[in-house]
């Protein structure tokens, strides 16, 4: 009787030390099954900001982190940082980023040079207007191969379709004005485009450049001797920040002009046919997103804009007397009224 009781006891035990076991081993595989932000609940993540100036394209991309479940003050951190138009500031900037061992940085137009310069060891994505494989921020678009990758709002090919615009919207140009900012990069590569479209047209072309806010009114005077009677602005963040100076010279002088943002639009150009500005900001998110994840930003191609909205404002067209032809007014995604 003893020993079926002894024997009884040491089953009991045995079948206890192995439901411990197994439960131990259900704990650790389902740990290793929980995803990283699972694990990091709790734990506040901080995202550095790394641009030239407050804008709306920043609030979409906060907000677009905000709809992805990160929240300011609960899970992150945003650090931001602006140069405020004095560029040679950005690297300082960018230094204080790193030492606040920020977890990601987001760098947006041109401050994209500068982060990718100096900052090795944290991911950076971009928001960069110009072509990043020509300024050497990355190896490939398909292939960035370093710690920086995200979206580019550079379409070189568009620069052409923008000269057929705008002879389509307004037959009786005659003379194209180019106003450019030689420093950004892939201009080369836009205005071969343009030139080429120029010429089937047999319109001559007077190619003016801008690399600081001062050039702007010799450019303006240049254009006004030369009679120019239609304008293409190549698109980065010097001609942006200059938009309405543009457009009021482009409205005294009854010039119609074309660009690659809807914001030259919205300021008081004729017409632009590109990317939306906001839209690739909130793509910009989803690598962010991606990244606090573990993803690597050598593994994340580059995404390039897919999508291309045609502005038109009739504002604009009624101010400086012009008729935009109805084929073209039909095609347009927006219309300023």
């Amino acid at each position: 009787m003893r020993k079926r009781f002894s024997g009884l006891r040491l089953s009991s035990v045995s079948f206890a030390l192995c439901s411990v076991a197994l439960s131990f081993l259900g704990a650790l595989l389902l740990a290793l099954s929980v995803p990283v932000e699972a694990q990091q609940a709790g734990k506040i993540l901080r995202i550095g900001i790394l641009a030239n100036v407050p804008a709306p394209q920043i609030d979409a991309l906060e907000q677009t982190l905000r709809n992805a479940g990160y929240v300011e003050g609960q899970n992150i951190i945003t650090e931001k940082r602006y140069a405020e138009g004095r560029l040679e500031r950005f690297p300082d900037l960018a230094a204080e980023l790193v030492h606040l061992k920020v977890n990601v940085i987001v760098s947006i137009g041109p401050a994209t040079p500068y982060a990718a310069k100096i900052i090795k060891d944290i991911p950076v994505v971009m928001g960069y207007s110009g072509d990043p494989v020509d300024a050497g921020i990355v190896a490939s678009l398909a292939r960035p191969g370093g710690n920086v990758t995200g979206v580019t709002f550079f379409a070189a090919e568009l620069a052409g379709k923008r000269v057929e615009l705008l002879k389509e919207a307004i037959p009786v140009i005659s003379r194209l004005a180019v106003l450019a900012n030689p420093r950004h990069a892939g201009e080369q590569r836009e205005l071969k485009e343009t030139q080429v479209a120029a010429q089937a047209f047999a319109l001559p072309l007077q190619y003016l450049t801008v690399k600081a806010a001062g050039d702007f009114e010799a450019a303006f005077a240049a254009i006004a001797r030369e009679r120019a009677n239609a304008l293409i602005v190549f698109p980065d963040a010097l001609t942006l920040a200059r938009r309405k100076e543009i457009a009021e010279f482009s409205a005294r002088r009854r010039i119609p002009s074309i660009s690659g943002w809807t914001e030259f639009a919205e300021a008081g150009g004729l017409m632009t046919y590109g990317p939306n500005l906001v839209d690739s900001l909130r793509r910009v998110a989803f690598y962010v997103d991606k990244i606090l994840k573990g993803s690597k930003p050598a593994d994340l191609p580059v995404e390039q804009p897919k999508k291309f909205e045609l502005v038109i404002n009739l504002k604009t067209a009624k101010q400086i007397g012009l008729t935009i032809t109805p084929n073209v007014l039909a095609r347009a995604d927006k219309v300023i009224r």
